[in-house]
């Protein structure tokens, strides 16, 4: 199937970042998110129990970078519709996130593809977005699919 959405000038955005943002992690936010998740796990929302783990202290739950945000991208698709689906999202973690930690999270665009649905073209958006905490030490890095039709 010849390409009708994603052009060689779209495709020549793959690899393209977002500019960084950097936000500081408050052990308020932390509880908050572990509470709306229903996540009761000490590591989480309780600094005392949380010191005797190997973490050593409270950290944050693993999709607590969600809360962080990412970056955007201005693709211009020229869709006839707009439509979109959540794809899914595959995570990698590295080091732990922590209150305090100033976190920078920059996303680039990682993919850009099209395919043909029953409803007409559909293109798939990979983005993946990088959390690297205050140490330059990579925290997650996510990949995730949003899907235009």
């Amino acid at each position: 199937m010849a390409n009708k959405i994603v052009t060689e000038e779209i495709r020549k955005l793959i690899g393209t970042e977002s500019e960084p943002r950097t936000v500081e992690v408050e052990r308020g936010a932390i509880r908050r998110f572990a509470e709306a998740i229903g996540d009761a796990n000490p590591l989480f929302n309780d600094e005392k129990s949380a010191r005797g783990t190997r973490f050593g202290g409270m950290i944050a739950p693993p999709t607590f970078c969600r809360s962080l945000g990412g970056g955007l991208f201005n693709v211009d698709l020229k869709l006839p519709t707009i439509r979109g689906l959540d794809g899914g999202s595959d995570w990698e973690y590295f080091e732990p996130i922590r209150a305090g930690d100033r976190i920078t999270v920059v996303s680039k665009l990682a993919d850009i593809r099209e395919a043909e649905g029953r409803l007409g073209p559909m293109v798939f958006i990979v983005t993946e977005t990088r959390y690297t905490n205050q140490f330059g030490q990579l925290c997650v890095v996510q990949r995730s699919t949003g899907i235009r039709y």
